[in-house]
């Protein structure tokens, strides 16, 4: 069984679909088996992390500009893929660093995460994005 979940965004942030996956996994009757998530663009990432306090993302995302500063960072001098904007290649940095699909065990349907984590879609560009997440149970 498998489905697409858009997931719209406001520009550069983490956004919870925990909620969506486990609503479509029980109106699919999902059993045992291995839910396998993967984004379909390159500038975002999935990333399974707490979802209980919020600064745990924001930190999250404070550390990954550090890391990959827009391309008007004097630091980013050497980026030569400026042409889509100044976060375009830094998201494709981010995205490189962090993981596009995402495998999750199920036990009578329901997805083996810990208390505190959440599927997050990261959004790695400024600009508003509508993202597609495939998902497949097998």
């Amino acid at each position: 069984m498998h489905t697409d979940f858009m997931i719209p965004t406001r520009g550069a942030g983490c956004y919870e679909f925990t909620r969506d996956v486990a609503r479509w996994l029980t109106d699919q009757r999902a059993g045992d088996g291995l839910l396998t998530l993967f984004v379909r663009h390159t500038s975002c990432s999935l990333l399974i992390q707490e979802n209980a306090d919020p600064t745990v993302q924001s930190d999250l995302l404070d550390y990954l500009d550090r890391l990959a500063p827009p391309a008007t960072d004097p630091s980013m001098t050497w980026l030569r893929h400026t042409s889509e904007g100044p976060d375009d290649m830094p998201a494709h940095i981010k995205a490189a660093l962090l993981p596009v699909s995402l495998s999750i065990p199920l036990r009578a349907g329901r997805m083996v995460l810990g208390t505190w984590q959440g599927i997050y879609l990261i959004e790695h560009r400024a600009a508003p994005h509508r993202r597609n997440v495939a998902a497949h149970v097998s």
